[in-house]
C-alpha cells in the first residue's frame, strides 16, 4: 500500500509537523512585540507603541525611557521624582515648553495610583536651534524631563508592595523634517525599596533648571512716537528689559535669552544686530527687543530665562553650579496687538453654508470611493493569488499536489473532495496569517507580508521542517512507525486531512513571494477595517487555490496523469530534492540575518536531527542507545546554536556594495534635495522573487549601463530582518511586502514598478528622466 500511496506518508509528516510549526510561527511573531518600537506612518502622522507597555520606547530617532528617583522609598507626605529620559539620534531634537518659531513641547499624561499627584515638568534650560530664518528652543543629545510627585498624607501602599506608574507621552522630534511620536510607558516602583539607578541624570537635570530670582524685573514697552529728526512714526513693537538679582559672577558676561511666552518676541532676532544687551551695574539690560508679529494683548507679567552660553554650561554643571536663572518681569506700557487676517461675517456664513451643503455629497463620495477600493483590492488579490502559483517558491507544492491527484486515480469524488479541502486549507491559512499580521500591527508592530520570515527562529524552524519532509520523501523514515497506531489509523480514515494540510503547507511556502497585483492589494488591505482586510486575504487564498479546484472538477485537466503505480514511488523520492533545495535557501537566508556562524550552527543542528530520526527508526537496543546518543548530541548543538541563530548580524545593509548603497530615509531625502534621480530596491534574502529579479534584471549589463548614463543613484533597502523605517517607506508607497521597486525622479512622484521586474520596464522608466 505504501508504494501506491506515498502521498499519505507525506501527509503523516505534515499532520504533526505543520500544526506545531504553524503555532511556533505565530508564537515567534508575537514575541517580536516585546521589542517596544514606535514608528511613524507618514500618511497619518501618528506613532504606535510596539507590544505591551514597558519603561522604554525605541524609535528610529529617539530612545525614551520612564525613570524614577526614589532613593528612600515612597513615604506619605514626601515627594519623589519621575522623569522621561530622551536620548536623541545625532541631528535630531525635541522641544522646550516654548518651542520658539515652530515645534511643539513634549507632553506627559500620568496615570498614578490614589494618593500620588504628579506636578508639572521642571524644564531644563534649552538650547537655541537655528533652522534657516527660524529659531527654536529645545534639546539635543540626552535630556531628562523631571516631574515631582507628591505623596498624600493618607497614602496607603498596595498589598503587593509595588506602585505601578503609567505614562502616555507625546513629542515632536525634528531635524529638518518633523515627526510626531508618542509612547506608553509603565514602571513598577517598590514602595519600601530604593530606586535610584538614574541619580546622576536627575542631578544634572536639577542643575540645568533655571533658578528663580527673588527680585522682580521690569519690561518697558516703547510707546509709539514720532522720530524727532525725520518725523517718522516709531511703532510700539519693541521692548526693553531690566533683570536685577543675578549672581555677581555673571556681571560683564553675555547671556543667552529664552522667553517663556510663546508669541511675544521675535525668536530669530540676533543679539548685537537686532537688539543689544549690556550691564547697568548689577542689572542685566536688554534694549530694543523686537516683538512678534503674532503678539496678542499686553500681559501684566513676562517670564524670561537667562543662561550661560552652551560652552560654559558643562563646566558650571561639573562644579555643581546653576547654569540659568528665571526672572518674572512686570510689564509697563501697552503694545498694539498684531492685526490678524479675518473673514467677513458674510463670507464666513457663506463658507459655512457651502460646507454644510457639501457634507452629504462628500460622505457619499467617500463611501463610493471606499467601495471601489475594496473591489479593486479583492480583484487584485484574486489575480495575485492565481499568479502566485507561478512563483518559484511554490514549486514544491506543485509536486505534492501531483502526488495527491495521482493517488486518487479515477475516483472523481475523492478528487473533488480533495480539491475543496485543499482550497479550505489555503483560504483559512491566508486568513489566519492575515489576522496575525493585522493583530500585530494593531499592537504597534511595523510589519508586512512575509513578516514571519524576518524572524531567524522561524527560518530555523522551517529549515527543520523541510529537512524532515525531505527525509520522509526520500524514504529514510515513515511517520506511521513513529506515531501511535490510533493516530495513524485515524489519519488513514480521514484522507481529506491530507489535502487540507497540503493547503496549509502551500501558504507557508508561498509567503515569501509577492506576485503582480498582490502587492497593491495588500497595501490597500493594511489600511482597511479588519473585516475588509480579511476579505482581501481570503481573495488571495481563493485565487491561489482556484486552479486546483478547477483541476479536481474538470476530468480533462487530469487526463494526462498516468494511473497510480510504481512511478509514484520514484517521483516521491525525486521530490525530496526540492525540499532539500528549500533547506539550502533557508540556511542562506539565516546567514544573511544572523551571520555565517549561525548558518553553520543550523546545518550542524539539522545533521543531528537527521541522525536522531535515523536512530529512532532502528529496532532493538540499537534504537535506544543510538537514539539517546543522537538526542544528547542534538541538545548540545541546540544549546550552542540558539544564541547564534537569535543574534543579529552586524549590518546586512552595509553589504550593499559600491554601486548599490544601503538605503536610509535620510540618504534618500538628501539625494532628492540635490536633484539626483534615485532607484530603490526594497528586497529581502527570504524573498525568492527578489532574488530572481536581482539576477535577471537588476544585474543586467544593459540596465546597469542605463542607470550609469542617467546618473541614477542605486539604493538597496534590505528587509531581511524587521526594520520599521523600511516598513514605513513601503507603506508610503502603498505596499506592505517585498519586492518593491521605486524610481524617484526630481520633481515627480515615485514610480512604483511591477513585482516581476523586466529589463524593458526599467529601461522605459529611465527614458522618462
Amino acid at each position: 500500500m505504501h508504494s501506491l500511496f506515498p502521498h499519505r506518508r507525506l501527509a503523516d509528516s505534515a499532520l504533526l509537523l505543520w500544526l506545531s510549526v504553524f503555532f511556533l510561527i505565530a508564537a515567534s511573531a508575537l514575541s517580536t512585540s516585546a521589542r517596544a518600537e514606535i514608528t511613524l506612518k507618514n500618511s497619518h502622522l501618528s506613532a504606535a507603541v510596539a507590544g505591551a507597555a514597558s519603561p522604554v520606547v525605541q524609535t528610529p530617532r529617539v530612545r525614551a525611557e520612564l525613570v524614577a528617583q526614589v532613593p528612600d522609598g515612597i513615604t506619605a507626605g514626601q515627594t519623589f521624582w519621575l522623569g522621561l529620559k530622551i536620548e536623541h539620534q545625532p541631528d535630531w531634537h525635541t522641544y522646550w515648553k516654548n518651542a520658539g518659531d515652530s515645534g511643539l513641547p513634549t507632553e506627559l499624561q500620568w496615570q498614578l495610583p490614589a494618593g500620588l499627584t504628579a506636578g508639572a515638568i521642571d524644564w531644563p534650560t534649552p538650547h537655541a536651534l537655528r533652522v534657516g530664518p527660524l529659531v527654536n528652543y529645545g534639546y539635543e543629545g540626552m535630556v531628562l524631563l523631571p516631574v515631582p510627585v507628591t505623596v498624600a498624607d493618607d497614602f496607603k501602599a498596595p498589598a503587593s508592595g509595588m506602585v505601578e506608574v503609567q505614562l502616555n507621552a507625546s513629542w515632536l522630534v525634528c531635524r529638518v523634517e518633523c515627526i510626531p511620536e508618542s509612547g506608553s510607558f509603565q514602571l513598577p516602583i517598590a514602595v519600601q525599596g530604593s530606586t535610584a539607578s538614574h541619580g546622576d541624570a536627575f542631578v544634572k537635570a536639577q542643575l540645568a533648571q533655571p533658578r528663580l530670582l527673588k527680585q522682580a524685573g521690569q519690561a518697558q514697552v516703547q510707546p509709539e512716537a514720532q522720530s524727532p529728526g525725520t518725523g517718522n512714526v516709531l511703532r510700539d513693537d519693541r521692548i526693553s528689559l531690566r533683570v536685577p538679582g543675578l549672581p555677581a559672577s555673571l556681571q560683564g558676561q553675555t547671556l543667552e535669552f529664552y522667553p517663556e511666552n510663546g508669541d511675544t518676541f521675535k525668536h530669530a532676532a540676533e543679539a548685537g544686530k537686532d537688539w543689544t544687551q549690556r550691564w547697568d551695574g548689577a542689572v542685566w539690560v536688554a534694549e530694543n527687543l523686537p516683538l512678534s508679529d503674532m503678539r496678542g494683548d499686553t500681559p501684566q507679567q513676562l517670564a524670561v530665562v537667562l543662561a550661560l552660553s552652551p560652552e560654559k554650561r558643562a563646566a558650571a554643571q561639573d562644579q555643581g553650579q546653576p547654569v540659568a536663572w528665571r526672572s518674572e518681569l512686570a510689564v509697563a506700557g501697552q503694545w498694539t496687538p498684531a492685526t490678524l487676517a479675518t473673514v467677513s461675517p458674510a463670507l464666513a456664513a457663506a463658507l459655512e453654508a457651502n460646507k454644510s451643503a457639501a457634507q452629504p455629497a462628500t460622505t457619499a463620495g467617500s463611501s463610493a470611493g471606499n467601495s471601489a477600493s475594496l473591489w479593486a483590492a479583492l480583484l487584485g488579490g484574486l489575480i495575485g493569488g492565481l499568479i502566485l502559483n507561478l512563483m518559484p517558491c511554490v514549486f514544491p507544492v506543485l509536486a505534492i499536489k501531483v502526488l495527491g491527484f495521482a493517488g486518487h486515480g479515477q475516483n472523481r469524488r475523492a478528487q473533488r473532495l480533495g480539491g475543496m479541502t485543499y482550497a479550505l486549507g489555503v483560504v483559512l491559512s491566508f486568513m489566519v496569517l492575515g489576522a496575525l499580521l493585522l493583530g500585530l500591527r494593531a499592537a504597534g508592530q511595523q510589519l508586512g507580508w512575509g513578516f514571519q520570515l524576518q524572524s531567524p527562529v522561524v527560518v530555523a524552524l522551517l529549515a527543520g521542517l523541510f529537512t524532515l519532509l525531505g527525509l520522509n520523501l526520500a524514504g529514510l523514515f515513515e511517520f506511521g512507525r513513529m506515531l501511535p497506531s490510533s493516530w495513524a489509523s485515524a489519519q488513514a480514515r480521514n484522507p481529506v486531512l491530507d489535502s487540507f494540510l497540503s493547503g496549509v503547507l502551500a501558504v507557508a511556502i508561498a509567503s515569501p513571494c509577492t506576485a503582480p497585483f498582490m502587492g497593491a492589494s495588500l497595501g490597500f488591505a493594511i489600511d482597511m477595517p479588519p473585516a475588509q482586510a480579511l476579505m482581501v486575504f481570503a481573495a488571495l487564498g481563493v485565487g491561489m487555490a482556484l486552479p486546483y479546484v478547477l483541476a479536481s472538477f474538470v476530468p480533462a485537466v487530469l487526463g494526462w496523469l498516468p494511473r497510480p503505480g510504481p512511478w509514484m514511488e520514484t517521483f516521491r523520492r525525486a521530490m525530496a530534492f526540492p525540499m532539500f533545495a528549500t533547506v539550502i535557501w533557508l540556511v542562506w537566508v539565516l546567514g544573511h540575518q544572523s551571520g555565517m556562524d549561525a548558518a553553520a550552527a543550523l546545518l550542524a543542528l539539522l545533521l543531528a536531527l537527521a541522525a536522531l530520526i535515523w536512530a529512532l527508526n532502528l529496532s532493538g537496543k540499537s534504537r535506544v542507545a543510538l537514539g539517546i546518543a543522537a538526542l544528547l548530541l542534538s541538545a548540545v548543538i541546540a544549546y550552542q546554536a540558539v544564541p547564534l541563530i537569535t543574534t543579529q548580524a552586524a549590518s546586512v545593509q552595509a553589504q550593499a556594495g559600491e554601486r548599490w548603497q544601503p538605503w536610509s530615509a535620510d540618504k534618500l531625502q538628501a539625494l532628492q534635495a540635490a536633484g539626483q534621480p534615485v532607484f530603490v530596491d526594497f528586497t529581502a534574502a527570504w524573498c525568492v522573487t527578489c532574488q530572481v529579479n536581482k539576477r535577471t534584471t537588476l544585474n543586467n549589463a544593459e540596465v546597469l549601463a542605463a542607470f550609469d548614463a542617467r546618473k541614477v543613484q542605486l539604493l538597496r533597502a534590505d528587509w531581511t530582518r524587521q526594520d520599521p523605517a523600511i516598513t514605513q517607506a513601503l507603506q508610503a508607497l502603498g505596499r506592505s511586502g517585498v519586492p518593491v521597486y521605486a524610481l524617484y525622479a526630481p520633481g515627480k512622484s515615485p514610480l512604483v514598478m511591477t513585482e516581476l521586474l523586466s529589463k524593458s520596464e526599467v529601461l522605459d522608466a529611465l527614458k522618462s528622466l
